[in-house]
């Protein structure tokens, strides 16, 4: 069976209200390029026994010197960077026939975000799971969380690097409803095991902050490379703390804005949702 895989990401397609001005910025344009050829780009690099294309969008708007960081890239080979201000899913699917190998049997589409990683074997992961042929969501539910301080092991069983595979008589990808709303319209896959992804909270973040439990990184340096030496690794004090202490006060966090982000979802819908964001971050 044939299965044609492809990431996609998401640069800095145009986006409405506070979010728009925010993406469009200098400031934010060199620093979220810098986290991309930082963490992004390396991890897709290093992918091993994966057989997958790379779609990156990016606003046609775009200044000429993020252009041109972009070409050495696409010289490469390692993404094809398309310019578009929206992506509906006609164009998207069209984008994506472009520019994968066989176009009939299964497609499998990943998401990852511009400033993230991903393990060395986590593409391979995703695709050695397809041996099915009919629409289903795939995650890899353990990965990690680092800021400058530490790293964190999570377990997120709807986390932003979902999947979806399906035949590609009727592609809806995995953009096709938010990362957490997915298991609403399709069966899901969980894929346990190693950590696959890393988030990067860093300060211009929108939504992700430090969650899971503090652990020393040294038995996953290989699975991520380059990206998690600069981490001191924690102490026993420090590990017993944040069990004790800090990470019961994470898990409670974190779960209350859960389950308010899910009644306002459930209260507004996603065009609500979407609208509250807006207003509260201005």
């Amino acid at each position: 069976m044939n299965v044609d895989h492809v990431l996609l990401t998401r640069f800095n397609l145009p986006t409405g209200g506070v979010e728009a001005r925010i993406r469009a910025s200098e400031h934010w344009l060199s620093n979220r390029w810098r986290l991309f050829e930082r963490y992004c780009a390396p991890s897709v690099a290093a992918q091993i026994g994966a057989d997958f294309d790379w779609v990156v969008y990016f606003d046609p708007a775009s200044p000429a010197w993020l252009k041109g960081a972009i070409q050495p890239y696409v010289e490469q080979g390692l993404f094809t960077a398309i310019f578009r201000e929206e992506v509906p899913r006609q164009k998207l699917v069209a984008d994506l026939r472009d520019v994968v190998r066989h176009g009939d049997g299964m497609l499998l589409t990943t998401n990852v975000d511009n400033d993230d990683g991903l393990a060395v074997d986590f593409l391979a992961r995703l695709h050695a799971a397809v041996d099915f042929e009919e629409r289903r969501a795939l995650y890899v539910v353990n990965g990690l969380v680092r800021d400058d301080v530490g790293v964190y092991l999570r377990h997120d069983p709807e986390n932003a690097f979902c999947s979806v595979a399906e035949p590609w008589s009727d592609p809806r990808t995995c953009w096709d409803d938010w990362h957490i709303m997915l298991s609403r319209s399709m069966p899901v896959v969980a894929l346990d095991g190693e950590p696959g992804w890393l988030q990067v909270v860093h300060g211009e973040n929108v939504s992700n902050r430090v969650r899971g439990r503090l652990v020393s990184a040294r038995r996953w340096e290989s699975l991520f490379p380059g990206m998690l030496q600069d981490v001191e690794a924690p102490g026993a004090a420090q590990i017993v703390g944040d069990r004790l202490l800090v990470a019961p006060a994470r898990w409670t966090r974190d779960t209350t804005r859960a389950t308010l982000r899910r009644m306002a979802i459930a209260a507004l819908g996603k065009d609500g949702m979407q609208a509250l964001k807006a207003r509260l971050r201005r």
